[in-house]
């Protein structure tokens, strides 16, 4: 099924962050005709495949800077997927209010994503969300969706984050996101580790559609850049292929 290219809380801060830049930003393959919504070459646009889970969860992130200007970036990834899910720049000494009111709402428990070191031992929670620790609540698991040093940055410089809970993974693996290395073995495209969160829910299927959509906006940037033998388009058809077939039926 055909989804419609509706715009999400991403690209409209990506928008704004275009209209505040004082000169174009550029990056690898900047010569390249993209779509304006995933930003990967029109040849490979995944737009049409979109499609929402239908999940408990919610997302805020909070972008350094030009984070959200780079096609590389995963979290719109999130976007596309969640329809629960806000963006807002991250600034030191300007914090947003309507980011500060979402943390504080009563409807919402907020975790931060980020490991466990950087915590006291009492707020971190290794690898599950219990019914028990929501009380009722949604969660609303918020991302610092930056290079590690930059989130490391925010994590520390944010004030309104201390105390928060703290959600941790023990990445036992490297990531496979080979667009931008991290500097760290454990440091996951911000796309995979919300699929690891939406698996810390007991929400395995909607860990899998996100893990196999970050799988073809990989493909789909690597065909772009002409890093494929030949062009070959087999595996991309068959990552469109798994995520068609793991959408659920729509009811009505």
């Amino acid at each position: 099924m055909v989804q419609d290219k509706k715009e999400h809380s991403v690209h409209r801060l990506y928008q704004y962050r275009k209209s505040i830049s004082s000169k174009p930003f550029t990056a690898r393959g900047k010569n390249l005709l993209r779509c304006e919504l995933c930003l990967l070459g029109k040849q490979f646009c995944t737009c049409e495949y979109r499609s929402q889970l239908s999940t408990k969860a919610a997302f805020m992130l909070l972008m350094y800077d030009d984070e959200v200007l780079k096609p590389t970036n995963s979290g719109r990834l999130i976007a596309d997927l969640v329809p629960d899910t806000w963006a807002f720049l991250w600034r030191r000494t300007e914090v947003d209010e309507q980011m500060l009111a979402l943390i504080k709402h009563p409807d919402f428990m907020p975790f931060v994503v980020f490991p466990g070191e950087y915590a006291a031992p009492e707020q971190v929670v290794h690898q599950a969300i219990s019914e028990e620790m929501l009380a009722g609540k949604r969660p609303l698991f918020i991302m610092l969706d930056g290079c590690w040093r930059e989130a490391v940055k925010m994590f520390r410089k944010s004030p309104y984050l201390a105390g928060l809970p703290l959600l941790s993974f023990d990445a036992g693996e490297l990531a496979r996101y080979a667009l931008r290395k991290g500097q760290r073995d454990f440091q996951f495209g911000t796309a995979e580790v919300a699929a690891m969160v939406l698996g810390a829910m007991g929400e395995s299927h909607n860990s899998a559609q996100l893990a196999t959509w970050f799988d073809l906006f990989v493909e789909s940037t690597l065909l772009g850049r002409n890093r494929r033998p030949g062009a070959c388009l087999d595996e991309r058809h068959r990552l469109i292929a798994r995520f068609n077939e793991g959408q659920a039926p729509i009811s009505g």
